[in-house]
């Protein structure tokens, strides 16, 4: 029933956990599909072996999205190959730790800069495009820490508690441009991010019991409801913040 044939769609980190799941699922659902990669090389390229084993076409860049230049560039040329660029998913984000009244100013800026100025970047890079063709989908990926807070990783959650701010107020910008701007908000997912803290299997298992459906969720259930807010089914949301957590936050 959903089907993204004749669009096309930028991910930001599209080669490993919820970036990939939503690049190779939004390939199924027949868009082609453009991504940028930080370091790994290899897992971006099996990737784009997966969307175009879809017969969809793949765009692939190494790219610091932290950084304004390189982010136009990115846009730029998948502009001049595609034409167009209608659909944005700004998935692309780390988890450090920091405490407070001993901070890390590198890790702060850091941190500020690949989780939100990011997402200004290519929210203000695509926007343009999108407004010439009248239409566009905006999907950012927050998390349940900037809904509840975060104990140690307070900075994480202030950008992602903006990533929301922001995606309303897009919303309400672009709507009269047929640009529908939403937000993903994911709990715990077993990714690469998690890797390490998951390795504690004690630890693991105290999260999968605090979560009411008793399940830590792979990358592909977050991407489902990305691709559903992308779809014409969605056609009618904008603003809103999906929480995926499982239940473990319950808010509306």
């Amino acid at each position: 029933m959903i089907s993204l044939k004749d669009r096309t769609t930028l991910i930001t980190g599209g080669s490993r956990g919820i970036g990939r799941a939503t690049a190779i699922l939004f390939a199924q659902a027949g868009s082609d599909v453009a991504f940028n990669y930080a370091c790994r090389e290899k897992a971006a390229l099996e990737v784009k072996a997966e969307i175009e084993k879809r017969g969809r076409e793949c765009l692939i860049y190494k790219a610091d999205i932290s950084k304004e230049a390189e982010v136009k560039s990115m846009v730029e040329d998948v502009a001049r190959k595609w034409g167009h660029i209608d659909i944005l998913v700004n998935n692309a984000g780390i988890w450090t730790a920091l405490e407070m009244g001993a901070m890390d100013t590198e890790v702060l800026k850091e941190t500020i800069e690949v989780n939100l100025d990011s997402v200004f970047y290519f929210c203000n890079a695509v926007v343009p495009l999108m407004k010439k063709d009248k239409r566009g989908w905006i999907i950012n990926v927050s998390s349940t820490a900037g809904i509840r807070g975060e104990a140690g990783h307070s900075h994480y959650a202030a950008t992602k508690g903006a990533i929301q701010a922001l995606t309303k107020s897009l919303a309400a910008e672009l709507g009269p441009w047929n640009i529908r701007v939403n937000c993903v908000a994911p709990g715990w997912v077993d990714t690469d991010m998690c890797t390490e803290v998951f390795s504690d299997a004690a630890f693991k298992e105290s999260v999968r019991q605090s979560i009411p459906l008793k399940r830590i969720p792979l990358p592909e259930d977050i991407a489902g409801p990305i691709l559903f807010l992308a779809s014409d089914l969605a056609r009618h949301i904008t603003g809103a913040i999906i929480n995926v957590n499982g239940g473990s936050v319950l808010c509306g």
